[in-house]
This record gives structure tokens, sequence and C-alpha cells, in this order.
């Protein structure tokens, strides 16, 4: 017999906003906010340093709209904190802080103003955007799970925001980074 959508339809006793208060999926999402709050305040600090070590100035223009963006997101999630009337915590992420130490990596270990180095600046850029993107994804769909319409609102801004950072990376890679790093010799 095959196994029903898992697409619930309302009324049933799995529709959105059946969780308790106390709920551990509530808990779970909590605890998964204080971790992508952990990383957005960890991004903005890093971007600075990743646009320093850019070459392309449609590179360090990213960097630089997505700082501004990112403390916007910060600022999101800390409105989200408030809707749950919960304190803005941040945790450790650990994910994150292993995707910015890779980034750091990429700057000490490529020749700085090559495009190859804005290649991997790119490469480790878009491991951010991903890591955002699955986790504001998952988040909104928990909020809606949770019955929190207004907090899933607010975490699907933001993850519109990563995926249009993630395309604007492709863009500036595959118009000329990518290019000009092919030509660049050892």
């Amino acid at each position: 017999m095959a196994k029903s959508s898992t697409k619930q339809q309302p009324g049933n006793a799995y529709s959105a906003g059946v969780a308790s208060k106390d709920s551990m999926l509530k808990s779970f999402f909590e605890d998964e906010l204080k971790d992508i709050y952990w990383a957005e305040k960890n991004i903005v600090k890093t971007l600075p340093k990743m646009k320093k070590a850019a070459t392309s100035e449609k590179l360090q223009q990213a960097f630089e709209d997505h700082m501004q963006q990112t403390q916007t997101h910060v600022q999101r999630l800390e409105q989200v904190f408030e809707i749950l009337g919960k304190k803005a915590q941040a945790k450790k992420c650990d994910a994150m802080a292993g995707i910015i130490e890779e980034g750091k990596g990429i700057i000490e270990e490529t020749e700085k103003g090559t495009a190859t180095r804005d290649v991997g600046l790119i490469l480790a850029a878009q491991k951010v955007e991903h890591y955002e993107i699955s986790t504001y994804g998952g988040l909104a769909q928990l909020a809606t799970t949770l019955g929190l319409e207004d907090v899933a609102n607010v975490l699907k801004q933001t993850l519109e925001e990563e995926k249009q950072t993630d395309v604007l990376l492709t863009e500036i890679a595959e118009s000329d980074v990518n290019y000009e790093a092919a030509g660049e010799e050892e």
C-alpha cells in the first residue's frame, strides 16, 4: 500500500499549528534560530574581509551589498525572537564556523590580486548561501507547521534574498571571473 502524501489537509491531526506551546519541535525550532542568528552575526564580521580580499569590482560590490543585507537578516531574526517572546540569543553554529574558516583558508592559499582568488571567494560565499538557503527554507516550513505564519513570512523574505545573492554570485563567476582565472598561469 502506498504511503499517503506528506502534505496534510486542514482539519486532520497534523494540520499547521497543532504543536503544543512547549513541544520538542518548538524547542528545536528555537534552538535552530539561535544557530542561524550566530551564523548571520559572524557573516557580517566576515564579509568586509572577503570584500578586501576580492579583486573584481563587481565581487567587491556584491560583498558590500550582502553585508548590508545580512545586517537586515540579523535584525529580522531579532524580530522573530521578539514575536516568539524570547530574548535574541546566539548559539555557535559549527557548520558556519567551518565554512568561514574554509573561506579564510582560500584567502591565505591564493595569490592576492588574482581572479583565481575571486573564484575561491565566490565558491566560499556560495557555500555560505547554500547553507543559509537550506536553513531558512527548513525554518520557514517549521514555522508554518508550528502555526507561526508571521514568523514563516519573515523567514521566507530572508530565504528569497539568500537565493538572489546566490544567483548574483553565479552571474559574477560566469560573466568574467571564471574566464579570467582560467587564463592565469602559475
